[in-house]
């Protein structure tokens, strides 16, 4: 195994985890935005407002994004598992 098939897997798993976070982490970070803007609006101060609706709507991006996560994630850990043989001495 060299160094730079190390560094090769090392980033293609940083892309990996960042490619299936950012939907729901950008989901998440919609929702808080706007539930913070209502609340600035009618000062309503209450830290639990955000959870239920960030709650949902990850959920829903789970339940519509679910398949192309697994796949993408089946994709990668195909390609590290047939790769892995040519390495072993």
């Amino acid at each position: 195994m060299t160094e730079s098939y190390v560094l090769t897997l090392a980033q293609d798993a940083a892309m990996v985890t960042l490619v299936l976070a950012a939907p729901i982490l950008i989901v998440s970070l919609v929702i808080g935005s706007l539930i913070s803007l209502v609340q600035a609006a009618t000062q309503i101060n209450e830290v639990t407002l955000t959870f239920v609706p960030k709650l949902l709507g990850i959920a829903i991006v789970m339940a519509i994004l679910g398949s192309w996560m697994l796949q993408h994630i089946l994709v990668f850990t195909t390609n590290l598992f047939t790769s892995l043989p040519n390495f072993v001495h």
